[in-house]
């Protein structure tokens, strides 16, 4: 039976006195509290109101 196995190639991380995970936290953090914030979307703005009066004058005559 043959057994594959494969060693990493890439070089090991640089020691930066465990500063880099904070920092791309908190760099994740605002870049999506940015794209929250400033989206030009607002689905509230579109929302629909209702039937029209093509809906009503199809189902006047259905009602009672």
């Amino acid at each position: 039976m043959a057994t594959i196995s494969s060693a990493s190639l890439s070089t090991p991380a640089h020691r930066n006195n465990g500063l880099a995970k904070p920092l791309a936290e908190l760099l994740a953090f605002w870049r999506q509290f940015v794209e929250r914030a400033f989206n030009p979307y607002r689905p509230e703005l579109h929302y629909m109101r209702g039937p029209g009066p093509a809906w009503r004058a199809k189902h006047l005559g259905r009602s009672n």
